[in-house]
């Protein structure tokens, strides 16, 4: 079975049907069909580093919290996933949730942040949380601890909506 290499400790990128099967999302978002993923998916737009050119990438959102207008969301891949260093060069970008768009100022949180955030999510959604542990190549006993310690090592962002940012 085919893969791109990744940074050790990381899972490989996906090729083939699995590329296409990861990227369906991000054409059901262009076709106007956000709103089937509700708000559990976002459709991030983000400016390419070197090409300048609008780049798109399709994120789970960890957490929501909507009285602060803000969307949190992981790097599976880590800090070498395009779209996350595409990001630490430009911070603002817009998002899509749903059928509606918004401006958004990305914020990198800190590790001890990031074990907080995957405690919540595997509360929520345990086997879930399980999965991606194992796909990422982390201990998935299922503790706290384990959840805390995959937490740590994935980067996690932050997306702030400014007042006003629903844009047409």
């Amino acid at each position: 079975m085919p893969h791109r290499q990744t940074a050790p400790g990381r899972p490989p990128l996906p090729v083939g049907w699995r590329r296409f099967a990861a990227r369906l999302p991000i054409l059901l978002f262009r076709w106007g069909l956000g709103w089937v993923f509700g708000k559990r998916l976002l459709l991030l737009h983000h400016t390419g580093r070197v090409t300048g050119l609008d780049r798109r990438a399709a994120l789970e959102v960890v957490e929501y919290e909507p009285t602060d207008g803000c969307w949190i969301v992981a790097s599976g891949f880590g800090p070498r996933a395009a779209w996350y260093r595409n990001l630490r060069a430009e911070p603002k970008t817009v998002i899509e949730v749903g059928n509606r768009h918004h401006a958004v100022t990305a914020h990198f949180l800190a590790p001890d942040d990031g074990a907080e955030i995957m405690a919540r999510y595997a509360l929520r959604h345990p086997r879930t949380a399980r999965r991606l542990c194992t796909f990422m190549g982390f201990p998935s006993d299922g503790t706290d601890a384990g959840f805390r310690e995959a937490g740590r090592a994935v980067p996690f962002v932050r997306l702030d909506a400014g007042p006003g940012s629903r844009l047409p």
